[in-house]
């Protein structure tokens, strides 16, 4: 619930209409857009199942095969979106539905960035939610790996029960740039040593 300027307005629009053209299986779909008497209006599928982080919530752990399921359809959504040009920077269970047959839709690119190139990104305002947000993202500098980042953080904290990162918001800042994460058999022992590799 915002209101636009003009300039803003039209950025919206033009955001919009690229939004609008993602066909996925794993993307929610815009249906229609507008600006309202200045305000921003999106209308979206609607996805009956709710939010991934209403079905697993903090804390519960999500089954390696689940897991698994859920990572390789996110990552097709956000390689179809990579394909477009576009970073969505706000990766997170609550933005990630399910449809009537629980598959994932990712959602919400409202913090979307139209980029022309990895290559070509100008520094941008910090934006995301922390506890999964990339270093070069936190520095103003989002790339499309940003995303994969994101993805990274969820899928551990699937297989966890818990993120890798903790603390207060200076304190998670820190650790993405700093630390390292605990390692998943650390914590999770039964999970294969494959597992392990491919988040390493």
């Amino acid at each position: 619930r915002t209101s636009l300027n003009n300039k803003e307005a039209r950025m919206f629009l033009a955001e919009a209409q690229t939004l609008a053209r993602l066909r996925h299986p794993n993307i929610v779909r815009v249906l229609e857009y507008a600006v309202e008497e200045g305000a921003p209006v999106l209308v979206m599928d609607y996805a009956r199942q709710g939010t991934v982080r209403t079905l697993h919530p903090k804390g519960a752990p999500v089954p390696l095969e689940t897991a698994i399921v859920y990572v390789k359809q996110i990552a097709a959504a956000l390689q179809y979106a990579h394909d477009r040009n576009i970073i969505h920077r706000d990766v997170k269970p609550e933005n990630m539905l399910l449809d009537e047959d629980c598959n994932l839709l990712l959602s919400d690119f409202g913090l979307a960035l139209l980029a022309p190139s990895s290559d070509q990104l100008s520094t941008q305002e910090m934006a995301g939610t922390i506890p999964y947000t990339a270093p070069e993202q936190l520095r103003g500098k989002p790339c499309f790996a940003s995303d994969q980042y994101a993805l990274g953080i969820v899928t551990y904290e699937w297989l966890c029960s818990r993120r890798p990162f903790e603390g207060s918001f200076w304190e998670i800042i820190n650790q993405h740039q700093n630390a390292v994460p605990p390692a998943l058999r650390d914590i999770r022992p039964e999970l294969p040593i494959s597992v392990e590799g491919v988040m390493a």
